[in-house]
């Protein structure tokens, strides 16, 4: 597998945060579903909810590709509440962080950081310790033997994007996401080798005090 070049991996990196901070969001806005739902439906989706409500933490590694086809990997920690981070393979020195305060994109090369407020990014939803879907601009859910994908649409900097969620019937785990922006690209996030309720160092979501903004 080729490496992404230098110059496509930070764009990649920093359009994965906008995918992260929308995908598993519980969004404050109506629900915009042209139908009713199905009685299975809603109890998968009520299901998906209360089960990852119930996840403390997980660990594993996951997979990112864009619309052109450039792949890159890494680590990702999560803990509840209000941790995360996404840690992304060489040739790549940044990673994304969340304590509760906001979410940090930060390049251990550069030693800078830049955040998006906590409070205007709906992940925070997702690291707390009730998810609810129901509460999402829910567009789309369709049901096959084995999976469910949830869509859901928010504004953002960049306009109008939605998010599928694609989420294991049986298991009810989520296997991936894929961002659509206004112009039609694509980006979809993969995780794998996910381990649960696992013990995280708190030193993991440390983040470095002197690191300071990028220069303009």
């Amino acid at each position: 597998m080729s490496a992404p070049s230098h110059k496509i991996v930070p764009l990649m990196i920093r359009t994965a945060l906008l995918a992260i901070v929308l995908a598993i969001a519980s969004l404050q806005a109506a629900l915009a579903l042209d139908r009713m739902l199905t009685v299975e439906e809603t109890r998968i989706i009520q299901a998906i909810g209360r089960h990852h409500s119930q996840i403390g933490s997980m660990a594993g590694r996951f997979l990112q590709i864009d619309t052109q086809g450039n792949r890159i990997e890494g680590t990702f920690f999560l803990d509840r509440p209000d941790k995360i981070r996404f840690r992304y393979g060489p040739p790549s020195k940044e990673e994304i962080i969340s304590v509760g305060r906001g979410f940090y994109v930060i390049n251990r090369e550069e030693r800078t950081k830049y955040a998006y407020p906590q409070d205007r990014v709906p992940l925070r939803q997702f690291l707390s310790d009730r998810i609810d879907f129901f509460s999402a601009n829910l567009q789309d859910v369709v049901l096959t033997d084995d999976f469910i994908s949830i869509v859901i649409a928010d504004d953002s900097p960049i306009g109008t994007v939605e998010v599928a969620l694609i989420f294991e019937v049986d298991t009810l785990e989520l296997r991936q996401w894929t961002l659509t922006e206004p112009s039609g690209a694509q980006l979809t996030f993969s995780v794998y080798e996910v381990e649960k309720n696992v013990d995280i160092p708190r030193a993991f979501f440390y983040i470095d005090p002197t690191y300071s903004a990028p220069a303009q």
